[in-house]
C-alpha cells in the first residue's frame, strides 16, 4: 500500500492524530456488500423517497474480505493517498441527536477542526446523517437510518461537482474552479456511543480502487436524481477499519475531489453487517457530517 505524506497543514499532533495504539492488531476477516455489474446503468429509491429502507432493483453479492486495523498505520494516513483519516476530535456537544446543537454546536467544531487540519480558506456543512443497526435505525428529520451496507462512494465524477453547485452556489464554484482552485468534499464520521463493537465502518485505500470498479448508479429522490458509485469486488483492493472506537474520534472522509492529478479522489466505504450480529452487543450508533472545503488559487 502507498502511504503518501499530506503536504496540508496539520494541527498539533497530540489534538489531531490517532496514533497507531500498542495494542495487538485486530485484523478481520469479513463479509463485505457489493454491486454485481450489469449491462444498464443501476438505479435505485433512496431511503427519503422510500420512507424506510432504499429499494434496490439491481444483483449484490457478498465477498469475505481481509480488513487491516487502520490503527496500526494510522499516523501514515491522508486523505491526499487513502482518502480517508482517522483524527482524535472531542466534541463539546453532550447529544448528538439534538438537531439544535448540531446546528449551534457541533458544526462550528467541524469546520474549525477541517480548516486547521486542511488548510482550506472555507468549509461548508450541508447534511448530518444518524445511523444505527437497532431495529428502529436512528432518528433524522427526513426517517430512519441504517448502516450502509452496500459499498459506495457517496458521489462521481459528475455528481461531485454539481452538488458543490447545488451547496456553494454556481458562479461560486465557477470562479474558485476557473482561476485555479480547489473544492473537496469530506464527510465527518463519528461513533454517537462507543466503543463501536457492531458494524463498524470499512474503508478502502482509494489508491487500491481500479477505476473500473466503481459503477456509477442513479439514487432517486422525490425531487431529484442523483448519483453515487457503487463498488465492484477486485481483489486488489485494500480495506481497513479502526477497532473499538469511540466518540472522541472521527474518520475523515473524502468522496471528491476537483483535482484530478493521481491523487485520492473517491473513497468507498461500508459497514461490515453480519447476518447475525451479536445481540449482546450494544448497537452502532453513528453521525456523518458532510461538508464542503474550498481553497482559493495559491
Amino acid at each position: 500500500m502507498g502511504l503518501g505524506t499530506d503536504r496540508r497543514p496539520t494541527m498539533p499532533q497530540a489534538q489531531a492524530q490517532t496514533q497507531a495504539h500498542a495494542a495487538p492488531r485486530q485484523d478481520l476477516r469479513a463479509p463485505l456488500t457489493f454491486i454485481r455489474k450489469q449491462a444498464t446503468k443501476p438505479q435505485f429509491k433512496s431511503a427519503a423517497l422510500t420512507g424506510g429502507e432504499p429499494e434496490v432493483t439491481f444483483e449484490l453479492e457478498r465477498h469475505e474480505v481481509d480488513i487491516h486495523d487502520m490503527r496500526q498505520v494510522a499516523d501514515r494516513l491522508t486523505l491526499d493517498d487513502t482518502g480517508f483519516e482517522l483524527r482524535r476530535m472531542p466534541t463539546a456537544v453532550a447529544d448528538l441527536y439534538d438537531d439544535a446543537a448540531i446546528a449551534q454546536a457541533y458544526e462550528p467544531e467541524v469546520i474549525a477542526l477541517l480548516k486547521a487540519h486542511t488548510g482550506a480558506d472555507d468549509v461548508v456543512v450541508f447534511d448530518h446523517t444518524r445511523r444505527s443497526d437497532a431495529a428502529t435505525g436512528a432518528s433524522n428529520p427526513d426517517g430512519a437510518r441504517g448502516p450502509a451496507s452496500r459499498v459506495h462512494v457517496d458521489y462521481t465524477v459528475a455528481s461531485g461537482p454539481q452538488r458543490a453547485r447545488d451547496v456553494l452556489g454556481d458562479a461560486a464554484v465557477t470562479r474558485v474552479l476557473d482561476a485555479g482552485g480547489r473544492i473537496m468534499q469530506v464527510n465527518v464520521w463519528r461513533p454517537i456511543r462507543g466503543p463501536v463493537r457492531r458494524a463498524p465502518l470499512a474503508l478502502a485505500a482509494a489508491k487500491s480502487v481500479p477505476f473500473d470498479s466503481l459503477v456509477a448508479t442513479d439514487q432517486l429522490f422525490a425531487d431529484r436524481t442523483g448519483e453515487i458509485y457503487h463498488l465492484a469486488y477486485d481483489a486488489r483492493q485494500e480495506w481497513f477499519y479502526a477497532p473499538e472506537m469511540t466518540p472522541e474520534e472521527v474518520i475523515l472522509i473524502k468522496g471528491w475531489d476537483s483535482l484530478d492529478d493521481g491523487r485520492a479522489r473517491f473513497t468507498p466505504h461500508g459497514a461490515v453487517v453480519l447476518d447475525r450480529p451479536d445481540e449482546s452487543l450494544p448497537p452502532r450508533e453513528s453521525i456523518e457530517t458532510r461538508t464542503y472545503l474550498v481553497f482559493a488559487p495559491d
